[in-house]
């Protein structure tokens, strides 16, 4: 039953997690458009801070924990299961994207932006195609 309640809380929290990381990306399209140190600037940086420090940063650590969790917990065996060794390469990709993210969030804030809308339009697709990856992995186990 413990096992069941910790996939229920690691499903969430990914939830959670990739919510933010599919809007940081649309944020950084919209502020991309505007004047370093104007008052749309200023609200943009506040909303991109709080999305990253209040749901993205520890719905990420929950993710990770209860992952390590639910691994530990299961009968997989790790060794032979090849669909969980690509779900936590591309869990590891998230996790540098991430740390893209709130780079890219502190360039914003320094007026140090040198990337167009359309960069962050292109990476904003890229964490819907490895969720998509991941859940097929997840539900499918194919090798």
């Amino acid at each position: 039953m413990l096992y069941l309640y910790i996939k229920a809380l690691h499903i969430i929290s990914i939830i959670a997690w990739l919510a933010g990381m599919l809007y940081l990306p649309r944020l950084f399209v919209y502020h991309a458009r505007v004047l370093p140190g104007s008052e749309a600037d200023l609200l943009f940086q506040t909303m991109e801070r709080k999305l990253l420090r209040i749901i993205m940063n520890p719905a990420m650590a929950a993710t990770l924990i209860l992952g390590i969790w639910l691994i530990s917990l299961s009968a997989v065996d790790f060794r032979h299961a090849g669909w969980l060794h690509v779900k936590i390469l591309l869990v590891l990709i998230l996790v540098a994207m991430h740390g893209l993210m709130a780079k890219w969030r502190k360039d914003f804030a320094a007026g140090r932006n040198t990337r167009s809308e359309r960069f962050y339009r292109i990476f904003n697709e890229m964490p819907t195609i490895i969720l998509v990856v991941i859940v097929l992995l997840a539900v499918v186990k194919p090798f």
